[in-house]
């Protein structure tokens, strides 16, 4: 085990779990990661595996057949997955932003029907804010839902979605007018709707379309969509919560546990970019000795070293304020901001320490250095985090003069 990005205080059974999600990494994610992102392959055999381990119910609660584990535990464990393959620790993180979003803010109706098959991984969930014009204003969204008798008419583009192709349920965020006046703030004025449909690609269900994947610079093999309603009806049952207008609350609580994700696969790719760099070094010969023991590799293996721990320790942090009940946006923010940007710093680093050999894909630090950036934007970027930093600073440090 590494000395680097360790955490105290862990259960026997979270030591368990992770050990588990560690040896199946190793055997069963980072032999075969490269082959299949640079065939953008969806990791089939590699989803099978995390269903058979129960990954699929590890923080859904045991009463639906889940492991009932904190988010801490998942935290690690996407940790780990993402040091074999970021896109794989993607497939999971918008299934159990979902998840969370029913165990904490749905009707038992809705808790019953999706959480025990979601914990199976019968039903695969995905997430939808984003659209075309959107980016980081959610308040611009202008998808919209309408009321027609016991249903809800939904119509609009949403972009960027993990997953759309093989989930079967999406939580899709629009505005909805019916009961709330004109001139309610936007964000008072949008709904959650749990929008069931086929996996898949074309029309999905009647008024749903998934038009098919993004092609991308990195982040393959997971599937990243858009999702088109055109007359999409749904039932108000699906109402997340059963009321609208808190849709803006709902998927800012999933965001917070998204971003503990995000900060948590930065990490994990940190540590893989910080294990190839170390090991090259001490393979490549330069003037008659390892490049590790060029003091200027050195450095920058203490720097690469230094910022995985600091990442990590903050990305520990957020999750266990969230699994305490207290509000974690300030810790969620900070850690997504840091982990991200370090992420990116040891990637290059590991990447220059490769030298020409970097930039062919038979090193796996080429597909490394393709992934970082997108944790750069996912559930936010930079300027984002530090918005919201700088905003819970300036409250919890008001001045008074």
């Amino acid at each position: 085990m590494s000395r680097l990005a360790q955490t105290h205080g862990l259960t026997d059974v979270q030591q368990e779990i992770l050990s588990t999600v560690r040896d199946f990494v190793d055997k069963e994610i980072i032999p075969v990661a490269t082959e299949l992102e640079h065939r953008d392959e969806y990791p089939q055999a590699i989803v099978d595996g995390l269903k058979e381990l129960g990954l699929f119910g590890l923080m859904i609660p045991e009463e639906y057949g889940g492991l009932g584990e904190s988010l801490l535990t998942y935290a690690l464990c996407v940790e780990e997955i993402a040091r074999g393959w970021m896109s794989v620790s993607g497939i999971i993180n918008t299934h159990f932003i979902v998840a969370y979003m029913l165990k904490q803010h749905g009707t038992q109706e809705q808790k019953d029907h999706f959480l025990p098959r979601m914990a199976a991984g019968d039903i695969r969930g995905a997430f939808s804010m984003s659209e075309p014009a959107l980016g980081s204003d959610v308040s611009a969204i202008t998808s919209k839902a309408v009321k027609d008798g016991d249903e809800y008419v939904l119509n609009g583009q949403k972009m960027w979605l993990t997953n759309g192709g093989t989930s079967s349920l999406v939580a899709v965020l629009v505005r909805s007018d019916e009961g709330h006046p004109e001139g309610t703030a936007p964000h008072k004025s949008m709904t959650t709707f749990l929008v069931e449909k086929e996996p898949g690609f074309g029309e999905v269900r009647p008024g749903l379309t998934i038009p098919g994947k993004i092609d991308k610079m990195g982040y393959k093999g997971v599937d990243t969509t858009e999702l088109i309603m055109d007359g999409l009806r749904v039932p108000a049952d699906r109402v997340l919560g059963g009321v609208t207008g808190r849709g803006f609350y709902q998927m800012m609580d999933g965001v917070e546990v998204g971003r503990v994700n995000v900060a948590a696969r930065g990490c994990g790719v940190a540590q893989r970019a910080f294990e190839l760099g170390v090991q090259y070094a001490q393979q490549r010969h330069t003037f008659g000795k390892a490049i590790a023991q060029h003091q200027a590799i050195q450095f920058k293996l203490a720097e690469m070293a230094t910022k995985v721990e600091a990442a990590h320790a903050m990305m520990v942090n957020a999750a266990r304020k969230k699994d305490s009940g207290e509000r974690n946006d300030l810790e969620a923010g900070m850690a997504k901001y840091l982990a991200s940007e370090y992420c990116k710093e040891v990637v290059e680093d590991a990447f220059r320490i490769h030298g020409g050999y970097g930039f062919s894909k038979e090193y796996e630090i080429e597909r490394l250095y393709r992934e970082a950036p997108m944790l750069l934007i996912g559930e936010g970027t930079a300027e984002i985090q530090k918005m919201i930093i700088g905003r819970r600073l300036l409250e919890e440090y008001r001045f008074q003069g």
